[in-house]
């Protein structure tokens, strides 16, 4: 029998409307399966039973009134330990912030409640989201629900595996280098990267940046179009959020359009031309490549010039960790973890001449990709990530396939292939890989076409639904019921 914790968002939300299932009893049932199988993963950090509890006791009342109800109403929420909840500990994954309890949730949080969420509790992240491996010296490290030994990525990584093992219906994410897509990806779920500026943020110091955004992630595409439904907005608080005075264009979209997938013409790539990619996930990719080539009107083995893209990722990225992390680095060296040290200190020997260099890449990249979509190019596939998952002890992976990575974020080079264009992109779960674990495949597309990634990654989910081969891997619960506590696993609590 399903427990309600394992019904989509969308059907709980329809049950929750139609009086037939109770905010109370669904929070029950989440809370129910996180105290079941949390112990093998640790992917919910930090709890608001008492808070979540009263909401979901006044979302009840509010139905059986006949209220007029939000979109999100009556669901529970994961947000990702980067943003701030009222009243519930923020640390950022750093001992800097282990007591801090904002006052006030940051825009998207109280744009999810607004909408009628839930918040239940804060998802695990790495140290301030730096790396794609979930583990801290505050609450540790989070495992693959697949193998909690090995890594779940991020750093949206709590919110990946407390999602694939149905502890809340939906999670927020954010992503710069693949933060909402590398775990999902990992994870068996579906993880989705917006345009810069459809979900407002405010935390980004360097407010025209466009690497840093926020974001949804859910099980299926229905889900995410939901949340990102309730996300999506046009507060002025976010300089790339801009439109046209006084008009909302964004609030309230509807991103659950339909699509035919045999009009579209598709470009497939391993690697944008330049991403470390393993020869496991390449072989899995083309299998997955073949798999598809007859839903489309066309596939060609394509991909856009990148050009630039390691040295310009690598420049702006150190750029946004000088503005937010710099005085940490300098004042408390050691509250404060190596991915963190490592891009502050890369920054600090950059000049002038060296970011107004990324700057030009960056732009000559955008225009190149432009002109690859106007060549009739609807859709961009690749892997969303470069390897199979490997063990969370492993910082980084230092090599792939024998060969040195660049650094602790090149295997991550599949992400800000589409990050530095600002290319909407989403990681859906497409079955498993040669060693069991989850793959996802990456969809790209055209510049402000996400209503068009997300049609064409439910097409898709819709179309291999009965395919087990292809379909989304669901973990082993009862094999994380009786796993041992992640805690008690070498090296558990750390920074490195």
């Amino acid at each position: 029998m399903t427990e309600a914790c394992d019904l989509s968002a969308v059907e709980a939300r329809r049950l929750i409307g139609t009086k037939k299932l109770s905010p109370v009893e669904l929070l029950d049932s989440c809370m129910k399966r996180i105290g079941e199988v949390n112990h093998a993963v640790n992917a919910m950090v930090a709890m608001d039973e008492e808070g979540a509890r009263a909401a979901a006791r006044q979302a009840e009342a509010e139905v059986m009134a006949g209220e007029t109800l939000g979109l999100l109403h009556g669901l529970p929420l994961g947000i990702k330990d980067l943003d701030d909840t009222a009243g519930l500990v923020t640390t950022f994954g750093s001992p800097l912030f282990r007591d801090n309890v904002p006052k006030r949730d940051s825009q998207m949080v109280a744009d999810l409640r607004a909408a009628g969420g839930i918040v239940l509790g804060k998802t695990n992240t790495p140290e301030f989201g730096a790396g794609a491996n979930t583990r801290n010296a505050v609450y540790g490290a989070t495992g693959n629900p697949f193998d909690p030994s090995k890594s779940a990525a991020g750093s949206s990584g709590g919110s990946g595996v407390a999602l694939a093992c149905s502890m809340v219906p939906l999670a927020s994410g954010s992503d710069t280098g693949g933060s909402l897509r590398n775990p999902a990806a990992f994870n068996g779920i579906v993880g989705f990267r917006p345009s810069p500026g459809m979900v407002p943020a405010e935390r980004r110091l360097l407010g025209w940046s466009n690497l840093p955004v926020l974001g949804p992630m859910a099980r299926d595409v229905s889900d995410l179009a939901l949340m990102m439904s309730a996300m999506a907005a046009d507060h002025a608080l976010d300089p790339l959020a801009y439109t046209l005075p006084d008009a909302d264009v964004r609030h309230g979209l509807a991103f659950n359009e339909s699509v035919d997938l045999s009009t579209l013409r598709v470009a497939a790539t391993a690697d944008f031309g330049f991403a470390p990619t393993e020869r496991h996930i390449r072989e899995v990719f083309a299998e997955r490549v073949a798999a598809l080539s007859p839903l489309f009107g066309g596939v060609d083995e394509a991909h856009p010039d990148c050009s630039g893209a390691d040295e310009a990722f690598a420049i702006l990225r150190a750029l946004n960790f000088l503005a937010s992390h710099e005085e940490k680095v300098k004042r408390t060296p050691d509250m404060v973890g190596p991915n963190v040290r490592a891009n502050v200190e890369e920054g600090l020997n950059y000049s002038a001449s060296d970011v107004a260099r990324a700057a030009v890449l960056q732009t000559q990249m955008y225009r190149r990709w432009q002109a690859f979509f106007e060549g009739g190019i609807d859709v961009v596939i690749s892997p969303a990530i470069t390897l199979s998952p490997r063990p969370w002890s492993e910082l980084y992976p230092a090599e792939i396939d024998g060969q040195p990575t660049k650094s602790y974020f090149h295997w991550l080079a599949l992400a800000y292939a589409a990050t530095l264009p600002g290319h909407p992109a989403i990681s859906l779960p497409l079955g498993v890989d040669r060693a069991g674990m989850p793959f996802g495949l990456q969809i790209v597309g055209p510049r402000g076409g996400d209503a068009l990634v997300i049609a064409v990654a439910g097409a898709i989910e819709a179309a291999v639904a009965g395919d087990a081969t292809l379909a989304r891997p669901v973990p082993d619960l009862a094999r994380l019921r009786a796993a041992q506590p992640i805690s008690a696993m070498p090296g558990f609590l750390s920074f490195d």
